[in-house]
């Protein structure tokens, strides 16, 4: 294949998918635009999930584990460090997590099959619906301990002192 700008008569991914008009390939391209914008809410529903997920064991664990103080615990149940705590989906949980994985699987492929291609125009609209998709789906808070932890200039012991809610 090579590269190419052809509007009318290109043909893509099926025999029904054959542009005739310059409206039908304008259609095609805002349906490009969108399907990848779709790939971009998928991404962000799955990670919501696991989110939601997250913060409902959070919720169980609180009523369940007994509070760490500042000297530690005398109960060796309890976890010595946040990073300690793992959690393992259910079966239903991962069941669904795998389905919005492959849902996103499957249209990146599409979207990878409309690369292949070559249509700049097509391409163009590929990168449009990413960083609208993008902009619109990854918008989104951003952990400010994240951000402390893994910047060189903030690793001076006097930092790691301030709370960050007086911040």
């Amino acid at each position: 294949m090579l590269w190419n700008w052809y509007t009318i008569d290109a043909c893509f991914l099926a025999r029904s998918w054959h542009i005739t008009s310059r409206g039908m390939f304008a259609g095609s391209c805002i349906g490009v635009i969108l399907l990848v914008m779709l790939l971009e809410f998928f991404r962000r529903l799955a990670k919501e999930y696991d989110r939601f997920l997250s913060q409902g064991y959070k919720r169980e664990q609180a009523t369940r584990t007994p509070l760490v103080t500042a000297r530690g615990s005398e109960n060796d149940n309890c976890p010595k460090n946040v990073t300690d705590i793992h959690f393992r989906p259910t079966a239903l949980q991962q069941m669904t997590r795998a389905l919005l994985h492959t849902i996103q699987f499957t249209i990146a492929y599409f979207v990878m099959l409309l690369a292949m291609y070559y249509n700049g125009y097509i391409i163009i609209c590929i990168f449009i619906g990413a960083y609208a998709g993008s902009f619109i789906f990854s918008w989104e808070t951003i952990s400010l301990e994240y951000v402390l932890a893994h910047t060189p200039l903030f690793h001076s012991r006097s930092l790691h002192c301030v709370s960050l809610t007086s911040v």
